[in-house]
């Protein structure tokens, strides 16, 4: 896991509904940027999607930037091809660029381990949230609000501190293709 401070690491990526390749420097705005690692078949992801998408329409005008990033393997997880991203995109009304990390490089960059993985950056690209979306799961009847992600947002926008009592996020572990996995993937 990154620690809370680090830098985020830089990425040039395509998005899957325009095809412009989108980077880190494009996707922050004043305040800074949320990066989102998720897939359109993990079931943790399908069980947020909807507010996935209602977070980017509330956070569409707001100083933070936002981009989802899926780096699954689409050969062994067909469902994170990307004409199937696209449908989650258009089903989801995501508003937000939806990258894909081909060669996973930058998923090992971040670090991240699971979707979904967040990763909130300040101003100046330090990582200050890197926590779960809220404590709804699949199953366990906790409604989905985004509470534990949109009160790290609303303290980033507003100047104030984060608390570095951050739980992790919970999900499916990236699809890393054959002989590609990072050190740190358990």
């Amino acid at each position: 896991m990154l620690e809370l401070g680090a830098p985020a690491p830089d990425f040039a990526l395509p998005d899957v509904t325009s095809g412009k390749t989108v980077s880190l420097s494009e996707a922050t705005r004043e305040k800074g940027v949320l990066v989102m690692f998720i897939c359109s078949h993990c079931p943790f992801v399908v069980h947020i999607n909807a507010a996935l998408g209602q977070l980017g329409r509330d956070y569409a005008n707001q100083p933070v930037g936002i981009v989802a990033i899926c780096s699954n393997d689409p050969v062994s997880h067909p469902k994170d091809a990307p004409e199937n991203l696209r449908k989650q995109v258009a089903e989801q009304g995501f508003t937000f660029p939806y990258l894909v990390d081909e060669t996973q490089e930058v998923a090992k960059a971040y670090r991240a381990a699971c979707t979904p993985d967040l990763y909130l950056f300040d101003a100046n690209k330090k990582l200050v949230y890197r926590g779960q979306f809220d404590s709804s799961r699949p199953g366990n009847d906790v409604p989905v609000t985004g509470k534990d992600l949109r009160a790290a947002l609303d303290a980033l926008i507003a100047g104030k501190p984060i608390s570095d009592q951050q739980t992790a996020s919970i999900g499916c572990n990236i699809k890393w293709r054959p002989g590609n996995e990072p050190a740190y993937s358990g």
